[in-house]
This record gives structure tokens, sequence and C-alpha cells, in this order.
């Protein structure tokens, strides 16, 4: 057993010595998530919330320089290159969580994607080792399997065990232990599992020349099963239009992406297979794949261009477009060229990521943010809603008219296009906007339809009501303590040996916001967000009130609470949310 331990501790050992840029990130990444949710204040948990996500982006990063590094030298060098791209990273994303809207999953995501795509070709890149690039990548993804698994055996095994001796020793553990034990052995322990099988580097992952019948097994009897699956449906579709002469709906787009992505896994899979002459259904697989491939593009790209012609480029559809594109070059690379190779793959996909990311004028953020206000452009001039370059809020028009012009002005505003806006709007409208700039969150979408004067709408269609308050200073006085609670979390606040929680239950089938005192006093704001709602009559636009609070007893504390917001959406059943509440409690 000693002997045992001193193996385990110098492999572990050689790991760190071995990998320390990549464990710096991991570790940076899994304190700060610790560090996030011990946080309260949103603008320093955002902060650092950052910097786990510049790190998680390190960890792939940091990897791919250890690989191309160990075949070229230079190490030093490529990591001082490596920490400026995240620098950048960092400063690309925004310094407050109201500026971090929807757009920066098309930031993050795809950064994320080439990072590890980085890693699949980067120690290979003007090597001619065909099967040796195989056997990398073959048992790159193994061992992220394995990973998987033995983490979340490791991260399972822990909460258990925290959550036994919570109940069986009552020791009332904060609540926030759960998940910052979640993040902390999830992304360092991940890490560390992940770089134990990989101990010795590139030399191990390309030396490896055994073909696991596994990966044979699942290619034969799982990915192809599904292939015909998905080419029988789409196949059956692509007759139907053809029939009936109709333009495909926009979600085969995705279906034939999964197809697509699905069949060249297979064939990555089984590559060295194919010249073995006892396996020719991997040749004939390999050319029927490419070559069905070739309507199901016609009817891909026929679905993205209707929609693009009709509603304008937005990130998402840019994307779509960018990986049809992408296909397209991998159809014809396989089809026409003699002698391919399979490093042609990841490596086209990284540089289509790449150009859409960052290439001037014509990246994925460029392209849209024009191609919106274009649209807008379109439905001003075609509703004759401008007058002197101002848009006319006091025609009447239509509430589609009204929530499609909203739309598209909340979508530039979400991407930093104020000052576009703004020359839109009359300077009343602008002294009336920047006020919102005074919430939590960065919507405009309501201000501008409650801007339009004469909006012809069913009102038994509107089913929403919204009530604001664009208070941002509170008053504390004669309270002694103050937090912060969002929407999304369940707070805890501890005042000596008392504990004090929210609990939001808003969303389940018997709606409760619980303010609780040590699990044994509550009370229920839901009827006083009912009664506060009430007031109002549903409509498009959201209504500015003065103050949204109520006071209420809870054992020996006098407790206040303000509402940024409140909402009720009449779906199946009553729906109701808050936003940047503040507790006052004495």
């Amino acid at each position: 057993m000693k002997e045992k331990f001193k193996q385990i501790w110098g492999k572990a050992d050689d790991i760190i010595l071995r990998y320390p840029m990549v464990l710096t990130m991991a570790l940076i990444a899994a304190i700060s998530s610790v560090v996030a949710i011990e946080l309260d204040t949103q603008q320093n948990q955002f902060v650092v919330t950052k910097l786990v996500m510049t790190a998680c982006l390190g960890i792939s990063l940091m990897f791919a320089v250890k690989m191309l590094s160990q075949r070229i030298g230079k190490e030093f060098l490529m990591q001082i290159l490596a920490l400026g791209i995240l620098a950048v990273f960092f400063y690309v994303l925004p310094n407050s969580q109201r500026d971090f809207t929807e757009a920066y999953a098309f930031v993050l995501i795809p950064s994320y994607i080439l990072s590890h795509l980085l890693v699949s070709f980067i120690p290979f890149f003007g090597e001619k080792r065909e099967l040796k690039f195989w056997q990398y990548n073959k048992n790159l993804f193994i061992n992220i399997f394995l990973t998987a698994v033995f983490t979340g055996v490791l991260v399972g095994g822990v909460m258990l065990a925290i959550l036994a001796v919570d109940n069986l020793f009552d020791l009332n553990f904060n609540e926030d232990l759960y998940p910052k034990t979640f993040l902390f052995l999830a992304i360092l322990g991940s890490c560390f599992i992940f770089l134990l099988f990989n101990d010795k580097g590139l030399s191990q992952l390309e030396s490896d020349s055994s073909y696991p019948q596994i990966l044979k097994f699942f290619t034969q009897f799982v990915l192809i099963p599904l292939l015909l699956i998905y080419v029988v449906i789409l196949y059956f579709y692509f007759g139907k239009i053809l029939i009936h002469w109709e333009l495909p709906r926009g979600w085969v787009s995705y279906l034939i992406l999964a197809y697509s992505v699905v069949g060249i896994l297979a064939l990555l899979l089984v590559h060295p297979l194919k010249e073995d002459s006892t396996k020719s259904w991997v040749k004939v697989f390999s050319k029927v794949f490419y070559y069905s491939l070739v309507p199901l593009l016609v009817m891909l790209f026929t679905a993205i261009f209707t929609r693009i012609l009709e509603y304008g480029y937005t990130e998402a559809r840019y994307y779509v477009l960018l990986l049809a594109a992408w296909l397209t070059a991998v159809v014809l690379y396989f089809i026409f060229i003699k002698k391919p190779t399979i490093k042609f793959v990841p490596v086209s996909l990284f540089a289509f990521g790449l150009f859409a990311l960052i290439f001037p004028y014509f990246n994925a953020f460029s392209v849209a943010k024009r191609s919106q206000k274009n649209e807008l452009e379109k439905v001003l001039v075609t509703n004759n809603l401008l007058a002197n370059g101002k848009i006319d809020f006091n025609k009447k028009i239509k509430n589609t008219v009204a929530d499609e012009v909203a739309n598209k002005m909340d979508y530039l505003y979400k991407r930093f296009e104020e000052d576009y806006i703004y020359s839109l709007l009359g300077n009343e409208q602008v002294s009336r906007l920047k006020k919102t700039e005074k919430t939590g969150y960065r919507d405009i979408h309501y201000s501008i339809l409650g801007f339009f004067k004469y909006k012809t709408a069913e009102p038994s269609a509107v089913k929403r009501v919204e009530i604001y308050t664009l208070n941002s200073l509170v008053k504390i006085d004669g309270y002694r303590y103050m937090a912060r609670v969002q929407d999304y979390e369940q707070k805890g606040i501890n005042i000596g040996r008392d504990k004090i929680t929210v609990r939001n239950n808003l969303r389940n089938s018997k709606p409760q916001l619980l303010v609780k005192l040590n699990e044994d006093q509550s009370v229920d704001l839901l009827p006083f967000i009912q009664r506060k709602l009430s007031e109002y009559q549903p409509q498009i636009e959201r209504i500015l009130v003065d103050d949204i609070s109520t006071e209420f007893t809870l054992g020996k504390y006098r407790v206040k609470i303000l509402f940024g917001s409140l909402t009720k959406e009449k779906l199946k059943n009553d729906q109701y949310f808050f936003s940047d509440a503040v507790l006052l409690i004495k």
C-alpha cells in the first residue's frame, strides 16, 4: 500500500511539473467559481465570473500550447502568446452583468469550440502523419470519456458524503457548500484526472496503434442506424417539398446539420479500417455518405436563405450559414480530392470559425448588426414611421409592427448600438430611455412599445402585466442589514445564529415566494405580488410605478423587501417573476 501511494504521488508530481500552466488555469477557474458564489455584490461577482470564463478557455488553450511545444519546442514564447490571447478575451467581455447579454453566447461558445479544435490538430499542423493524427485524437476522445466517468463518480461521491454528514450529525452546513464543492471538483478535479490519462503527453497520445473494437461496434450498430433514420426522414421530406413545391421549414436545417455531423464523426471513428480489404463497407459508406449530402445541401441552403431574406441576419443564422458553407467545402473536398486527409475536417472548421469570430467587417457580429439595421429601416419606411429622420410615435400602427420595431431596436441595444437607436428617437424618448440604464438589465423592448401611442391590438390577446420602478437608491435608515436577491437565487443571510433564506418557488405548480427564518418560520410574499399586480390591467408595455415594497414581521426581525420589477404572465397558469429585490432587516 505504501508503494502504491508513492507511485500515485509520483505520478501526480509529474503532472504538476509537466502541465503547470494548464493546472494553474484550472485552479484559477475553480477558486474563482467558489468566490463568485460567495460574493453578494453583482458587480464584484461578475468580475470574478469573467475570470472563470477566461480561465476555462485557458485550460484548453494551454493544453494546446503544451502539445505543440512537445513537437517544436518554444514553450515559454507560446505561453506568453496564449496569455495575451486570454487577456484580450477578458477585455472583450463586458464589465457589468447588465451588459452581459445573449450576444456574448456567440463569443463564448465559438471560442471554447475553437480552443478544443486547436488541441485536435495543432501538434500535426504541416505534418503528414495521418495514422498518428488519428491515434492522437482517438486517445483524446477516449480520455475525455473516461474523465467524464471518473469526475462524475468523484463529484457524486463527495457530494453524497457531505450530504450524509450534514444529515446524520445535524451540522446544518451552509447551502452554498454544495455548489462550491461541485464547481471546484468539476473544474479542477476533471482537469487533473484528464491530465493523469495524458501524463506523458504527445508521445503517449500518438503512439498507441491499437484499434478499439468498441469504436467499430459503436459506429456500425449505433451511429450508422441513426444516420439511416435521419436520411430516410430527410429524403422523404425532400420528396414532399418537391411534390407540393413549397419552401422547406427552418427546423430542417438543424436535422441536416445533425445528420452531417454524426456522419462525419462515424467516418472519423472508422478511418483506419478504410484500407482494410475485409472492411469494404467503410469505403462504401464514406463514398455514399458524401454523395447523399449533395441534395440535402441544396435543401439546407434554401431553408437558410428563406429565413435570411425574410428576417435578415442574426448571429445564429450567420453561424448556421457558416456551418452549411463549411459542410459544402468538406463534401467537395472528399468527393473531388484523390488523396484526402482527415485533418481537413478540424482545420477547415477552425478556419471558418475564426473567420466568423474576428474577421473585420464580415464577422458574425458586424454582419448581424448591419443586417438588422437595414431590416429596421425597411420596416420604418414601409409603414411610413419616419418624419425628418425620427420615428413618429403618434402614428396609428398595428401592434405587430410596433412589436417588430421594438424587437429590432432591443436587439441592437443589446449589442451596444445606443447612438444609432438614439438617432431615431426624439429628445423626450431618449431621455426616458436613458432612465432604463439604471435598471439591472439591458432591455428596452417594452419601453419602445410604450412610446407608440396608438397601437391596434386585441385586448384579449394581451396576457401580460409588468410593473417596474427606477428607484436605484435604497433608503436603509433604521435597518441594520441589507441583502440583494435575484429571481434565480436561493439566498441565505446569516445574522448571528439565525439564518434568513429566500426560497423562490414561483415556477412550481404551487407557487410561493418564501422568506424563512431558521427553516421553522416563514412569510409567503405571493399574496402581496398578486395583490399588487391586480391593480393594473394587462398591457403590452411595462408600467412605471413609484414603489414596489412591503414590510412584515419574521420572528424577532422586522423585514422590508423592495422589488425592481414584478411580472405576471398568463400561460397555462399564472406565472410570476421578479427582479432586483432588496431585503432590509432590523
